[in-house]
């Protein structure tokens, strides 16, 4: 029986260990946390429970599938909820729109701020539905290792079809005018941590997952798939270390032969597999000499997505202005994007709200758990600002939109840029790893397999095909499958 090292319970080390149990492998994880899931963190203060992330999921058959393909039904683990009518959109003055999958709604709701977007939003939905089965057939089931696998028969036509060329903000401008729709649709952008007037209009196919399959919610809080998994992994007989730190991948001859950690603990391996920022964690767990492809002027030279700083605050009482998820949008969006890009904190920030207490009572049942989420810029000389004094601007913005949060706070918890980057290994603080402002880091994000080291491979957010939290889950099952392709034609 072959013996694989995943370092790393994020989501794509959980869907990589439990693909590669239920094939017959000695499967051993190891997490510096106290929780397996990344940053889909539990955070409980007194009778309030917080997902730290991600707090709004689509596409829920690939998190199905991994245990349908173990042969276990996902239903035994976790449910899902859909949330039809999912987010409240507010601009600054105080106009708003509520983002629905019911289309006939959606019209309505176009219609009464913009009627060039309600003609054009059947439309809309046509081309992100496009986009989306492009990039769902010809992206996300590969790995790709070389600029040279997108020349293949039929997947640079797939690439040249999926409107590479374009930004974001510029595809947007085709379906809707108003300036709120805008913002609300170019917000997608910033679930890959990244500038909607630089990134390609490819990702525009997030609407399609919102808009047409919907928003989802899991009964008992988000954090419940990555307890699923887990415990679908230990009933496949995969071995967690937890509270475990690995210090060192061993090299020799260009193999990974043991896995270290810092209490001395050492395992003899036949594959590795990294789950975390490969930005923070490659050039952590093995020694630059045999790495010649990423060395470590190279990795720093590497332009960071956004990062963010968390609020948590659990009420005494339950807004009546809230829902499940709303947004309040800053005054001047493309500023607010340089800004962020430019390594400074905006001073008007868009401020993103999870109220999940809103759909399930029991998470939180002596008021409103609100997870209140800013962009903020990734680590860097520029961060000068005090949590306190951003917290401040925060809470006076919403209070100017009738959310008095002070009044009525019991629990509450911040969390920055650098607790992100120190709890997650994450790459300066960053969200997703290398941000995806460019056609090269959009279209060419690291490999999942090292090229300098035969049986080590990546998976997560920050390796291909991306952020958010079904791409992990997909990046850790395609992992696995490579290996256990490679295995069986040796």
């Amino acid at each position: 029986m072959k013996t694989i090292a995943i370092i790393g319970a994020g989501l794509g080390g959980l869907s990589a260990s439990i693909k590669l149990a239920s094939n017959g492998y000695n499967v051993h994880v190891f997490e510096k946390n106290a929780h397996t899931g990344g940053k889909m963190m539990p955070i409980d203060m007194g009778s309030y429970h917080f997902d730290f992330g991600p707090n709004t999921m689509t596409m829920p058959e690939v998190f199905d599938r991994v245990f349908e393909e173990a042969n276990l039904n996902p239903r035994d683990f976790f449910d899902w909820t859909r949330i039809d009518q999912h987010t409240r959109n507010v601009d600054y003055n105080g106009e708003s729109f509520m983002m629905s999958t019911n289309q006939e709604e959606m019209v309505d709701e176009l219609s009464k701020l913009d009627p060039y977007a309600a003609d054009h939003y059947n439309a809309y939905l046509e081309e992100i539905e496009r986009l989306y089965l492009l990039s769902k057939n010809s992206f996300f089931p590969r790995m790709f290792t070389s600029p040279g696998d997108y020349l293949s028969p039929g997947l640079f036509n797939a690439v040249l079809r999926v409107r590479p060329l374009e930004k974001m903000n510029h595809f947007h401008e085709r379906f809707f005018k108003h300036p709120l729709l805008l913002k609300a649709f170019n917000r997608y952008s910033t679930y890959i941590g990244s500038s909607p007037y630089l990134s390609p209009a490819t990702f525009a196919m997030i609407g399609y997952l919102e808009m047409v399959q919907g928003v989802y919610y899991v009964k008992g809080g988000n954090t419940k798939i990555a307890e699923g998994l887990e415990r679908a992994a230990k009933q496949l007989g995969v071995t967690f270390h937890l509270n475990t730190q690995v210090k060192q991948v061993h090299i020799e001859g260009k193999k990974a032969t043991k896995v270290e950690t810092v209490d001395g603990f050492v395992l003899p391996v036949d594959q590795v597999v990294i789950n975390g920022d490969l930005l923070q964690s490659y050039p952590a767990l093995v020694n630059e000499k045999h790495r010649p492809s990423m060395r470590n002027k190279k990795i720093e030279s590497s332009s960071p997505s956004i990062s963010a700083f968390v609020i948590m605050a659990g009420l005494s009482t339950r807004l009546q202005n809230l829902c499940h998820h709303q947004v309040y949008f800053s005054r001047d969006y493309t500023e607010e994007f340089e800004t962020l890009f430019d390594g400074k904190w905006s001073l008007d920030p868009t401020i993103y709200i999870s109220n999940s207490s809103y759909t399930d009572p029991s998470v939180s049942p002596d008021g409103d758990n609100l997870f209140i989420l800013v962009n903020a810029p990734p680590l860097s000389g520029n961060n000068t600002i005090s949590e306190e004094e951003y917290k401040t601007i925060i809470y006076d913005k919403l209070e100017a939109h009738g959310l008095p949060i002070r009044e009525y706070i019991v629990e509450e918890k911040i969390v920055g840029p650098n607790e992100i980057k120190d709890r997650f290994h994450a790459f300066k603080g960053a969200l997703y790893g290398i941000s995806s402002n460019s056609l090269k880091n959009s279209f060419l994000r690291p490999s999942n397999q090292s090229k300098d080291i035969a049986n080590l491979f990546f998976a997560g957010g920050s390796t291909h095909p991306g952020g958010g939290s079904p791409m992990v889950v997909i990046s850790g099952k395609n992992v696995a499958e490579k290996i256990i392709e490679r295995d069986a034609v040796k």
